[in-house]
């Protein structure tokens, strides 16, 4: 089961964090892999570790918050592969602030690459698996797309990532006809490039193990099993599903 050999997967925000882990993690299924991202020369570097252990990659520079360069980059990646299995829409950035003090900047900026470019990028490759009739969508949301918090004022990140959990509903209902499935992926506290400073200190690890049944956070490759799972051909009949892998803090 799981095995990716043959599919093109498509990783978003591929030069580091959690889109880099699952970008490792289907090469280990032996996925052919498309990395797009901003900062090319990591992306180039991970395409080199990848292909010294027998992974094909594709590296394409993308601005996910540049709908003209995402339609670019969909052009690219189906003149050069000629077809797209899989998508897993990871990038992602934002500016953390309450309600009561965030500027209308912070806000643009928050809800253009967390929500906006999920829409960008998830109209560019839907549109070359309408025409296989077939395909796989992942959205990595958040967490805190499904609760608030009171452990950090992130009020546009809560409502970008709320946002990526309905799209991602919407999208399961208007494709299935294509036999193009979407889900998502909430993953909960995990260490990254835009997180560790924050998990990093006393006073939000004190918080985490009050509030995360498992008591830690997550480690790097633990969100790789959902994201093969619902990629797979074995998940066919499996649609629209919102999955939090956060260590159980959505359920208590």
């Amino acid at each position: 089961m799981f095995d990716f050999s043959g599919k093109v997967v498509v990783v978003s925000g591929a030069s580091s964090g959690l889109g880099a882990q699952m970008a490792r993690g289907f090469a280990t299924q032996n996925a052919k892999l498309v990395l797009m991202a901003r900062r090319v020369e990591k992306l180039e570097a991970l395409a080199k570790e990848l292909s010294d252990q027998g992974t094909e990659c594709l590296v394409v520079k993308c601005d996910v918050t540049d709908p003209v360069m995402v339609n670019e980059a969909a052009a690219t990646v189906e003149k050069s592969c000629g077809r797209v299995d899989v998508l897993l829409n990871v990038a992602g950035s934002a500016k953390n602030a309450g309600v009561l003090e965030m500027t209308d900047e912070e806000w643009d900026f928050t809800i253009a690459a967390d929500m906006s470019s999920v829409f960008y990028v998830t109209r560019a490759f839907a549109n070359i698996m309408k025409k296989q009739e077939s395909g796989r969508i992942i959205n990595i949301s958040s967490m805190y797309g499904l609760v608030g918090n009171t452990a950090i004022d992130t009020v546009a990140y809560h409502t970008a990532k709320g946002g990526v959990v309905n799209f991602t509903r919407a999208v399961a209902a208007e494709l299935a006809k294509y036999s193009i499935t979407c889900n998502a992926i909430c993953p909960g506290y995990f260490e990254t490039e835009l997180t560790a400073d924050v998990l990093s200190t006393d006073d939000f690890t004190n918080y985490m193990k009050a509030t995360v049944p498992l008591g830690r956070y997550g480690r790097s490759g633990e969100l790789n099993a959902g994201a093969i799972f619902l990629a797979s051909d074995e998940a066919s009949y499996v649609t629209g599903v919102i999955l939090p892998i956060d260590g159980g803090y959505t359920c208590v």
